[in-house]
């Protein structure tokens, strides 16, 4: 293994177990997505390098501090969520894994000697993590739209906040910005030659900012159409309410009231940050 990877692997370690602790502690993260938050911060920033793994903590960094925002009104659709906003080991791997993923496929195809196919997964591994940003700044920014949300399968029919495929124009904007924070951080670190390899087959500054911007706006869009479609959704009958738990606090099944029981808020999560680099890659070939 090269000495430069070797050494970044060392530093994401040592870093993401850092951070990860203070997440712990802060109980921003499970003892479960502590180890996530490790292994996905090591393989960003061994093979994805400092400007990947920086922009990694960004979206880490930004993601936790808005779940902290008016919680007092965000309080009551928690009850709808799956999850609260303590994250575990599979969030941690649906919302890092595809970039951590394709980070170490473009240090491979970068060793390789293939510039061109080090670029195009560069700016897939952006537009996953973009995907990731734009999608957790739309939730919790959008919790605090004063319209209600619309259902993007049917944007004519309005739903109650905190639906599972539910849209604000608030939160759209929110998932344009925090996609566009990911391309701006990842670009003007690279501009600081943190990298020994520069990561410049990414493209230029404006075809890497299009490429997580679009990337993350469009995975986004695509995780709101797989909770209005796919996402398993359950009806409580203790509070007549829609939500994405499968289970009582009791343990007692809630029956499904549509979608796949298997199409968890995990699984959502990561296809959409699949979509999100398959836009980007596109963008990326479209700029050759």
């Amino acid at each position: 293994m090269p000495p430069a990877i070797l050494l970044r692997l060392c530093a994401g370690l040592a870093l993401s177990a850092g951070i990860g602790w203070l997440a712990w502690r802060r109980q921003s993260l499970s003892r479960g997505g502590v180890l996530g938050a490790i292994l996905i911060g090591t393989a960003m920033f061994g093979f994805g390098g400092l400007a990947s793994g920086l922009s990694l903590i960004v979206f880490f960094v930004t993601s936790s501090l808005l779940s902290r925002l008016n919680e007092g009104r965000k309080r009551d659709l928690q009850e709808k969520y799956a999850k609260g906003s303590r994250r575990d080991f599979g969030q941690a791997l649906a919302n890092g894994g595809a970039a951590a993923g394709l980070a170490v496929a473009a240090a491979l195809a970068h060793a390789a000697g293939d510039g061109q196919l080090t670029g195009v997964l560069l700016c897939a591994m952006l537009g996953a993590l973009a995907t990731s940003n734009g999608d957790t700044w739309a939730t919790e920014i959008g919790a605090l739209s004063r319209t209600r949300p619309r259902l993007i399968t049917r944007p004519w029919r309005q739903v109650a906040p905190g639906t599972s495929g539910g849209v604000t124009g608030l939160g759209t904007a929110a998932a344009l910005a925090g996609a566009m924070l990911i391309g701006l951080t990842f670009v003007g670190l690279r501009g600081l030659n943190l990298d020994p390899e520069g990561w410049q087959s990414a493209g230029s500054a404006l075809t890497v900012i299009a490429a997580a911007e679009v990337g993350g706006l469009a995975g986004a869009l695509f995780d709101s159409v797989l909770g209005a479609t796919a996402q398993g959704i359950y009806r409580d009958p203790a509070r007549d309410m829609l939500t994405e738990k499968a289970c009582a606090t009791d343990g007692q099944p809630h029956p499904l009231a549509r979608g796949w029981r298997w199409m968890s808020n995990d699984w959502v999560n990561f296809l959409a940050s699949l979509a999100g680099a398959g836009v980007a890659a596109l963008i990326r070939l479209a700029a050759v």
